[in-house]
């Protein structure tokens, strides 16, 4: 049932919409009690592996765990393998887990346009905790930071920033930051691995003010450190509710997903406008032609768009 709401809210159809606002309004009561995790990192970084051994270690500590993984989508074919089960084979069997991969589509920051409501919906289905796993690290990972309570950054041993493509401003992000692939011949260079994010941490301003940015080694192969990396977890959630600092973010979250709800439905009416769909190709002719700016030709299909049809447009 919960992977058929899920696919309910997912959907891109008008016919739809209605009967999953009906279905959502109707959960709200029921949600808000889950711990809400992000977890990123660069490609090969391990964030499948080392999720599918947290999510073992939480589901045998008496734990329920939704995991949202959001599957990178073709821009040319516009399909996705939505396969991240074949990594969390331990995981995927357990019954107090559940995985749900979702195509990124074109939400933005590696996050599928509906990961809030999926995680409403998990919520409202008694799981007590939520991870939400993206694509990769970029810069537009914010998009993942502002839906979540607790943003983990997941690193490689012995690659610097550069080498890895993460930006600063990800790392000033960071809740918790793993340097996952901490066994074998990979244990030394993780230990200068943290020694490095550490210093590197000194000197930049908290992700939440009152809490201290940790830097710890995990493997996703061996289980090191899971238990350490939800302890920290445990403990930020133990500092940041009592004084509100959670029930805070989580307003702040609500009032940006209104403001990004906004902005797509005004993108979509724009692109849905017949009016504007006429006009479009003389105004790009025009502007390939070298006759017109793209400033020029974006105001007068904003001025088209919001004309009451049956007057006069441009």
């Amino acid at each position: 049932m919960l992977a058929q709401a899920i696919t309910l809210v997912e959907s891109n159809a008008r016919a739809h919409e209605q009967q999953a606002q009906e279905l959502l309004n109707s959960l709200l009561p029921h949600t808000g009690k889950a711990k809400r995790i992000g977890v990123t990192g660069v490609s090969g970084v391990g964030k499948s592996t080392f999720i599918d051994a947290f999510g073992c270690y939480l589901v045998e500590t008496a734990h329920t765990l939704a995991v949202l993984t959001i599957d990178p989508t073709s821009s040319r074919s516009g399909g996705s393998i939505l396969g991240d089960k074949t990594r969390m084979d331990r995981l995927c069997q357990l019954p107090g887990a559940f995985i749900r991969p979702s195509p990124s589509g074109e939400g933005f920051g590696g996050v599928a346009r509906r990961t809030r409501e999926t995680m409403l919906l998990c919520e409202a289905a008694g799981f007590d905790t939520i991870v939400v796993e993206t694509v990769g690290a970029g810069q537009s990972e914010i998009t993942l930071r502002s839906m979540v309570d607790v943003f983990v950054l997941l690193l490689l041993p012995g690659a610097g920033d550069e080498l890895q493509g993460i930006k600063k401003g990800i790392v000033e992000m960071a809740d918790l930051i793993l340097i996952n692939k901490a066994e074998g011949e990979n244990r030394l260079r993780a230990e200068l691995a943290r020694t490095h994010q550490d210093a590197v941490l000194h000197y930049l301003q908290p992700a939440t003010p009152g809490w201290r940015t940790p830097t710890l080694l995990v493997s996703g192969l061996t289980g090191l450190g899971i238990p350490d990396a939800w302890q920290f977890i445990e403990q930020f959630h133990a500092s940041m509710e009592p004084c509100g600092a959670i029930a805070a973010r989580r307003r702040q979250q609500t009032l940006e997903w209104l403001a990004a709800l906004i902005h797509d439905e005004l993108r979509c009416r724009f692109h849905d406008d017949p009016r504007v769909a006429a006009k479009m190709p003389e105004l790009q002719k025009a502007l390939l032609g070298g006759g017109m700016t793209a400033v020029s030709a974006a105001r007068i299909l904003l001025e088209i768009h919001n004309t009451p049809p049956g007057t006069h447009t441009p």
